[in-house]
């Protein structure tokens, strides 16, 4: 069973421009976009800044009318059931969005009052989400006082306070530490492991190799989608490691040739893209490094989740017709 099904999705945003003489300027943020999310899944959202994804994210709940296009939640028409749709999911956005001036508990328990929970249920929910979520110690701290990874905490006990059969996190760990990070997942996993089906989107790739399945939106649309292992294995493009002692010449030299489609340095290394129908990469490349003067190791490698994502986003360096 799926719980997101989204077909043809679409949203333009309008505006008018001109001060004098006024006109209208369309802006296709999500374009024709779907996809099915099953229950129970981890679902990742990539892509760069404004590649559509609170877009997407704000339709999904609700909160935004698609121009085109049908999202169906858990049953529910997105657009027509929207209130509907709004008592089965959570919605953490990027930014923190509890009260600073409240405390732990203050915070929750109005939560708890907007969700309607009845009086004895709002104070064992309550109670839960402080041991399970490691905030006991703090439950009479203000939200504003608190570091970082305790916010993420505090944020993520209020969005399932309701017990949500789907939770919409909009790059929430964007804020905190590589362990708080890593704590966060492993409820995310505890959450999966209760039922609970999840669409999370992140800038860290090592977050992305978590998910069951990822899609990689690219101005507005999906460039890319499936299980993140078969997304590296199927990249399109054959990737070469060079390691050698001037690594910034080497990586001048090489980003002209029009075979590369990226370069990236990793310390002493380089990592390439190559146009995968280029017979033999790697000795091409050897061959006009020494011509050069340079002495590399030229090795072919696998792809990484970031190789994805540049590929499949566009995001390289064009080459010079050389």
């Amino acid at each position: 069973m799926n719980a997101i099904e989204v077909k043809n999705l679409q949203r333009i945003f309008r505006a008018k421009i001109g001060v004098i003489k006024r006109s209208i300027k369309e802006v296709m943020a999500v374009e024709d976009i779907s996809f099915a999310i099953r229950s129970g899944e981890l679902f990742g959202l990539l892509g760069p800044n404004g590649a559509g994804k609170t877009t997407t994210f704000r339709m999904l709940c609700g909160l935004l009318r698609p121009s085109e296009g049908h999202v169906e939640v858990m049953g529910h028409d997105a657009t027509r059931d929207a209130e509907a749709v709004r008592r089965i999911l959570g919605y953490m956005t990027q930014r923190f969005s509890l009260y600073d001036d409240l405390s732990v508990d203050e915070n929750l328990e109005f939560i708890a009052e907007i969700y309607g929970l009845p009086r004895r249920e709002k104070r064992e929910r309550v109670e839960m989400a402080c041991r399970e979520y490691r905030l006991e110690e703090l439950r009479r701290q203000r939200a504003g006082t608190m570091s970082g990874g305790q916010r993420q905490r505090l944020a993520l006990a209020a969005t399932t306070l309701h017990r949500p059969e789907l939770l919409l996190l909009d790059e929430p760990t964007s804020a905190v530490d590589p362990q708080s990070r890593r704590e966060f997942w492993e409820s995310l996993f505890d959450l999966v492991e209760s039922g609970t089906t999840i669409r999370v989107s992140t800038h860290y790739m090592d977050e992305a190799e978590r998910c069951h399945q990822l899609a990689i939106l690219d101005r507005g649309r999906i460039a890319t989608e499936g299980a993140p292992k078969a997304l590296m294995r199927d990249i399109g493009a054959a990737v070469i490691e060079v390691s050698c002692d001037r690594p910034r010449a080497a990586h001048e030299l090489l980003r002209h040739l029009e075979a590369v489609r990226s370069v990236t340095q990793l310390g002493s290394r380089l990592h390439l893209l190559v146009d995968p129908t280029l017979a033999h990469p790697e000795s091409r490349i050897r061959e006009r490094l020494a011509n050069a003067g340079f002495d590399a190791d030229i090795n072919r490698t696998g792809a990484s989740l970031e190789d994805v994502f540049v590929a499949a986003t566009r995001m390289h360096l064009e080459p010079s017709r050389s």
